[in-house]
């Protein structure tokens, strides 16, 4: 049996290791024995012990509760306490998702005591380092001993970064395993799509109609710390819902909403709060965001994770980003890059919601990417 430490810290992690944990516990668990930490990166329940109780993730085994704070503050004490726990357990890998500061911790602290380092979502780039995240994926890539890419894309990325797609075993980050799997997200939504179909009630809630209101979220802190853009946004959101007199809901994170009356015009915030077609929700379960996603006419995000589910449920998306690392959506045309132009979302808006022609081929696996991911740490295929 191999031992693996599984390190999350933030939602998007917190739901992605669900697959990896599933897999285990149905078809694994005379096999891998997984240790998962928690980093604490996202320590309001609704941010995170939320989805550990509803998912049915096991609970975590350590929680480093590091909270927030600097990169650098935040980034040193997760360091810090990884280290000591991998080596107290002295796992075969330490299990690594996609691109946040617990990510690159885990890669640090373990590449320092040569503990192979397994990252799901590699590949990933929207070559744009001042985004944090860029540097914390390639760092962590360029540290792994196995790399597991959801795309096409993402393995052409890492060709072109020098790796080499014909490595054999043994594996070790100078001769790394480098594998196309599939997106575990897709895995997750196939699985829960049915659960919330049965237990969302937030359409109720809300009174939404199915394919009837617009699905918003919006969190990076580069539209949420920029009076600029956010007002921009929330000014386009405001002008669909009024044209279109259709409901717009939008889940708010913690972050934008502390920041929404202070960043927002005085003027732009009282029309968002008394206009009836402008749902402001609390942060959301992952189960409603499903049922929120597969359920709307159209949705606008600059999450990754948002962007990828709404192309899973077949439903347009305008990003408020000048870059994605889902190249794949746009150039299939069911998705457009809008950044924070007010004109550009609007004019986008009306571009997708009233084309019909729109494909989604079947771009992120066969939905048992968990299940690769096992095999190859066994070394079964």
């Amino acid at each position: 049996m191999i031992k693996i430490v599984t390190v999350i810290g933030a939602r998007p992690q917190i739901i992605k290791a669900a697959a990896l944990s599933r897999a285990i516990k149905n078809t694994f668990s005379d096999k891998i024995k997984e240790i998962i930490v928690h980093t604490g990166q996202h320590y309001d329940k609704n941010m995170s012990q939320v989805f550990i109780d509803e998912l049915k993730i096991p609970e975590p085994d350590y929680n480093l509760n590091v909270g927030s704070g600097g990169h650098a503050k935040q980034t040193s004490d997760m360091i810090i306490g990884i280290e000591e726990i991998l080596k107290d357990i002295k796992p075969d890998f330490l299990v690594l998702y996609g691109d946040t500061n617990s990510t690159l911790a885990g890669a640090i602290a373990a590449s320092k005591i040569h503990i192979p380092i397994v990252h799901i979502e590699a590949g990933l780039r929207s070559f744009n380092k001042s985004m944090p995240e860029e540097i914390n994926r390639i760092m962590c890539d360029h540290t792994s001993t196995l790399m597991f890419s959801p795309t096409k894309t993402g393995i052409n990325n890492l060709i072109s970064e020098g790796f080499n797609l014909q490595n054999k075993p043994p594996y070790y980050p100078d001769n790394p395993g480098i594998f196309h799997c599939g997106d575990i997200m897709y895995d997750n939504s196939l699985y829960f799509k049915t659960v919330s179909d049965k237990q969302s009630n937030i359409l109720k809630e809300y009174g939404l109609e199915k394919g009837n209101f617009i699905l918003s979220t919006i969190h990076r802190d580069n539209n949420t710390d920029i009076p600029e853009r956010l007002n921009s946004i929330f000014t386009a959101l405001l002008e669909i819902a009024n044209k279109e007199n259709i409901p717009v809901a939008i889940p708010l994170h913690p972050r934008t909403g502390k920041l929404l009356r202070i960043n927002l015009e005085n003027s732009l915030y009282n029309a968002i709060i008394e206009n009836k077609n402008i749902l402001i929700l609390p942060p959301v379960s992952f189960l409603d965001i499903i049922a929120l996603e597969s359920n709307c006419r159209l949705v606008m995000t600059d999450s990754g994770g948002v962007q990828k589910e709404a192309y899973y449920f077949n439903k347009p998306c305008i990003i408020f980003r000048s870059e994605t690392e889902w190249v794949e959506i746009v150039n299939e045309g069911a998705a457009i890059i809008a950044n924070a132009d007010k004109d550009c979302i609007v004019n986008s808006y009306f571009k997708l919601s009233k084309n019909l022609n729109i494909k989604f081929p079947q771009l992120f696996g066969d939905g048992k990417a968990a299940e690769f991911i096992c095999n190859k740490l066994l070394g079964l295929n």
